[in-house]
Formats: structure tokens, C-alpha cells, sequence
């Protein structure tokens, strides 16, 4: 590379910079350090020949070679780390980065279970041990509240309003918010908490409310585990985590009438744009039904 600057130097150090000081994943940084190099062939190796004009017609170079567009924001992305790099270094006169627009991925359509799926998986057979009660809590007030599964695993007994049909719960930037539930959820929180949560508590337990099998709170990987097996269980439901059932509840109550602002509030979003594509769900599955049922579709 021209200028005083090795090319390999270049990328090691921005490689560096991106574990130490951005704290990005070791993917991530793969995929950084793959587009600059990308970037750098465009140009030769030449770093200092780089200028918004560069940076345009090499994303125009890859939207023209077929990527796809979340490959196109995260290379979009990284050239104005790289250059915002390179300028404070002082291997560039200027950032070029700051004049570039940032490309942004579609987003994907959250999967659902469908309503008739949702009720399968509730209503698979449960015994009486403790490990089966939790679980069919957690899955009942999943559904039934659309929590995040971090939400779930904080919270306490307390939390559980059995008289007004809420819960409590301490949501992202500590924000806290009542979610109702309905019966179903009641019940099987109900039976939890009188036949199986006693025999799981140890000292460690203090006011939990869902418990590892050795008494501490339960954590994300065992809700996620529970979700997993119980999905596993019902023939033709696809296979997805806690965030589905949040998914899949939103939509639920869409599709039954309630209004965008109440969906956004039982989600705890700070946007009511998040919320949005919880619409765009709806309005899919409906097409698809229409599509199928539909005469002249």
C-alpha cells in the first residue's frame, strides 16, 4: 500500500481496534474485516485514494454483484467505521464516511404459531411434578403476556396479581409496566406456586418466582430449553424460543382487536414503529388466508 501505510498493518490494527475498544464479536469482526479488505481491493490497496465517490461506487460494485441487502447495510456500516478509523489515525486526509447514507436491511417478519398452533402446545398433557408445573407456567404466561424472556426470570412472587389479573414487570431500561393475563395463566401459575415451587426452595430462592430445579431464580437458557421441548412435542408447530411466543401473542391480539397502542403498551416498546410490524404480520397471514380460500384470488 502507497502512502507509508502497510495494507496488512492496516487491517490487523483495525482488527484490534474492533475487539478492543468496539467489543464486537469474533463474527462480526470476521465480517468487518472481510469487507475492508473488499473495500481495499477496489481501490488497489490504495487507502488514500478513498472518498465518498469510492465508498458509493464500491457498494454499488456489491448491490449490482446480487448481495443482499442486509450484507449491503452491514458493508455500508463498516466503511464508515473503517474510515472514521483511519481519519483519526491520520491515514486519511478527511472521513469520507460521514457523507455516506447508511443502508438499511429489511426486516424480516417474525414467525408465529398460529392461534390453532398456540393452543396445541398449551394444551399438551402435564403431570404433577414440579419441573412439569413450572413449565406449563412459564409457557401459559409467556403467551398470555408477551414478556421477554429476561422479564420472565426476574420476577418475583409479588409480581403476580391474582385479584386484578397483572403483572408486574421490570422492563427494559427499568421501566416498569402491568401486563394482564387471563385464567388459564392464573391457574397454572396457581398450581405451581402451591404444588411445585415449595418443594424446589432452598434459602437461594428469595422471592423468585419461576426456580431451577437446584432452588436459585431461573435463568434465559432454561426458559429457552422449556420452549424448545414443549414446541418439540406437537406435530407440524415450527421450532422457535420465547421470543416466538412474544411474537406470536402480539399478533394474537391484533388479529382479535385490540389496538396498536395497547399491543404497544402489554410489549413494554419504547416505539410505537417497533410495534408496527406486528400489522404487517397480521395483514400477511391474512393474505395468505385470502389467497387460499378465496375464489378469484
Amino acid at each position: 500500500m502507497s502512502g507509508g501505510v502497510d495494507r496488512d498493518e492496516v487491517v490487523a490494527e483495525f482488527g484490534r481496534h474492533l475487539r478492543t475498544e468496539r467489543d464486537l464479536s469474533p463474527h462480526t469482526v470476521r465480517a468487518y474485516l472481510t469487507d475492508v479488505n473488499s473495500l481495499l481491493d477496489h481501490v488497489d490497496g490504495r487507502l488514500q485514494v478513498i472518498d465518498v465517490g469510492v465508498l458509493r461506487a464500491w457498494l454499488a460494485g456489491q448491490h449490482q454483484a446480487g448481495k443482499a441487502r442486509a450484507t449491503l447495510a452491514r458493508r455500508t456500516a463498516c466503511a464508515r467505521t473503517f474510515t472514521a478509523y483511519c481519519h483519526r489515525r491520520g491515514w486519511l486526509a478527511a472521513d469520507p464516511g460521514l457523507l455516506l447514507g447508511s443502508a438499511r436491511a429489511a426486516r424480516p417478519l417474525p414467525s408465529v404459531l398460529d392461534q390453532d398452533q398456540a393452543q396445541a402446545v398449551l394444551e399438551v398433557p402435564v403431570a404433577g411434578e414440579p419441573k412439569e408445573l413450572r413449565d406449563q407456567a412459564i409457557l401459559e404466561l409467556l403467551y398470555a403476556t408477551g414478556v421477554r424472556v429476561s422479564e420472565l426470570c426476574s420476577l418475583d412472587v409479588d409480581d403476580v396479581d391474582r385479584d386484578r389479573h397483572v403483572i408486574r414487570v421490570l422492563g427494559k431500561g427499568r421501566k416498569e409496566r402491568s401486563v394482564p393475563f387471563g385464567l388459564p395463566a392464573l391457574r397454572a401459575v396457581d398450581r405451581w406456586c402451591i404444588h411445585g415451587r415449595p418443594l424446589w426452595m432452598r434459602v437461594r430462592s428469595g422471592a423468585a418466582l419461576f426456580l431451577g430445579v437446584r432452588g436459585g431464580r431461573i435463568d434465559a437458557g432454561t426458559v429457552r430449553r422449556v420452549v424448545h421441548a414443549r414446541l418439540a412435542k406437537v406435530e407440524g408447530v415450527p421450532d422457535m424460543g420465547p421470543h416466538g411466543l412474544r411474537h406470536s401473542a402480539a399478533t394474537h391480539l391484533l388479529e382479535g382487536g385490540a389496538d396498536l397502542r395497547s399491543v404497544q403498551e402489554v410489549l413494554g416498546h419504547a416505539s410505537l414503529n417497533t410495534t408496527q410490524i406486528y400489522t404487517h404480520v397480521s395483514i400477511e397471514r391474512l393474505r395468505a388466508a385470502y389467497r387460499q380460500a378465496h375464489p378469484r384470488a
